[in-house]
């Protein structure tokens, strides 16, 4: 496990006045500073400062605080009153926010002191942190490789020990994948768990908040600050946390399956670990089963047809007549054409093209349409599986780390890279990356993941499973060594 405090101690000794929000702060400002080439962060809040003391007076009058103190990154898609909001994108990038996405000032209200944004694929479109505005995030475990994407950003500052916490956006892996690639847990609530108001939509039924950390405890304490439902997302779902962590006597009994369907293409490392996590799970006394999915191996193209679609009828917004960058032009149309086009990187035009061929007239049928079948067949195809099993287990990705600019000129093997992580989204299930090995490649260990899947509503198993592998000395989250 990781050498740095957890966030429960972080927070803990704020509350017992061993230490106060400011040194939290400074510590963490610190750290940011010395991992400055990784590029995680785009900006630091300007008002971090004045939060800490607001939240130190608050511990000195006595009030309890979940998370008392506790610095936190959040992914720069997700609003912050008076802090640059991007989305990595040069038509966000003086754009500040006026408000608070809901998940955060929760988070603020428990106590929490938002220390910066996280850098990101520009609109969380990608799987490698590339694409953003600000360059392109470095991975702690090996500077030449990408971090994972889109929430990149956020699994390299947690992965650095930045911070014990942050939070990304997952809508086809986002969270998960990152965190497999910088070897630390990466949480996918179930849809709706977390609200999604304040954050940037990129596909709206897709999107879900998520916490990357260290440990399962800290999963816990943020989600029960976080969870629960929010009047000003209506489809947040009322479903109050409960949320701790396991020991291995919760593995005891447990039904496990592995998704059949996901147990080729995958290097040696990952198989390896894969093995190795089905053998502790059953020497700790589950039970192991194969499990067929048979609608997975359409999951990709499905997902692409329905988060491409709504991306082009979200992103139809950032047109540069209200806020954000603007270039000018003859009139009206000549201004949002130039906007978009020298506003917008490559990807981003590139999934807003597709998406509007996918929903034009003659080809909705053909494609959009048909891609929402496969998505509820994909969905009965998990609840039956459930009817046999309480958790389904895959790799996260199907391989470690790859080089900056390894996939860069090919689209498609970028959104391959997604082929573990999508199915959780179009079916709305909450599911964990645990990290759980390593695979050495070109004589660096690199880290590598895998999910955990439960039913709808059951993301609490997923913490006490994590918490029981941690339990067994299984899991292998640490600092990577650079900046341990």
């Amino acid at each position: 496990m990781s050498g740095l405090p957890s966030a429960t101690a972080l927070v803990r000794a704020v509350q017992t006045r061993d230490t106060t929000p400011q040194a939290l702060l400074d510590v963490a400002l610190a750290r940011v500073q010395a991992a400055a080439p990784l590029n995680a962060l785009v900006s630091v809040n300007p008002h971090a400062a004045q939060d800490a003391a607001g939240v130190a007076a608050r511990v000195d009058a006595g009030e309890t605080l979940p998370l008392a103190g506790l610095p936190i990154i959040v992914k720069d898609n997700i609003n912050v009153t008076g802090t640059r909001t991007t989305c990595g994108s040069r038509i966000l990038d003086r754009y500040v926010s006026p408000y608070t996405a809901t998940a955060a000032r929760r988070l603020q209200d428990a106590g929490a002191v938002i220390i910066g944004k996280a850098n990101m694929d520009e609109f969380a479109m990608g799987s490698s942190t590339e694409s953003s505005a600000s360059g392109p995030t470095l991975n702690p475990w090996d500077p030449a490789r990408v971090p994972g994407g889109s929430s990149g950003g956020s699994a390299a500052a947690v992965a650095a020990g930045l911070t014990a916490v942050a939070l990304g956006s997952d809508t086809g892996g986002s969270v998960r994948q990152p965190a497999a690639l910088c070897g630390v847990y990466g949480l996918k609530p179930t849809y709706g768990r977390v609200s999604r108001f304040g954050l940037v939509a990129y596909a709206s039924s897709l999107d879900q908040i998520g916490p990357l950390a260290h440990r399962a405890e800290d999963l816990a304490l943020l989600m029960n600050v976080m969870a629960g439902h929010d009047p000003h997302d209506p489809t947040s779902l009322d479903a109050p946390p409960a949320f701790r962590t396991g020991t291995p006597d919760d593995l005891r009994g447990l039904r496990v399956g592995v998704i059949r369907e996901s147990l080729d293409g995958n290097t040696a490392g990952v198989t390896a670990t894969l093995t190795a996590t089905l053998d502790a799970l059953h020497s700790a006394g589950a039970t192991v089963q194969e499990i067929s999915v048979p609608q997975l191996r359409y999951a990709i193209a499905a997902y692409y047809l329905i988060a491409m679609p709504e991306a082009s009828s979200n992103l139809a917004r950032f047109d540069g007549m209200v806020y954000g960058h603007r270039e000018p032009g003859s009139d009206v149309t000549a201004s949002m054409t130039l906007t978009r086009e020298r506003g917008f990187g490559r990807e981003v035009q590139r999934r807003i093209m597709i998406g509007t061929y996918a929903l034009s007239s003659g080809y909705y049928d053909a494609y959009y349409s048909r891609a929402m079948k496969i998505r509820r067949r994909l969905a009965d195809s998990f609840t039956a599986a459930f009817a046999h099993v309480d958790v389904l287990v895959t790799p996260t990705s199907p391989f470690p780390a790859f080089r900056r600019g390894e996939k860069t000129s090919d689209p498609l093997a970028m959104y391959a890279a997604d082929v573990d992580t999508v199915a959780v989204n179009l079916t709305g299930l909450p599911a964990l990356s645990v990290p759980m090995g390593f695979e050495t490649v070109d004589g660096t260990a690199l880290p590598v993941g895998i999910q955990f899947i439960a039913p709808a509503l059951n993301d609490e198993l997923l913490l006490r499973v994590a918490g029981g592998l941690e339990g067994l000395g299984a899991v292998q989250a640490r600092v990577a060594p650079a900046y341990a």
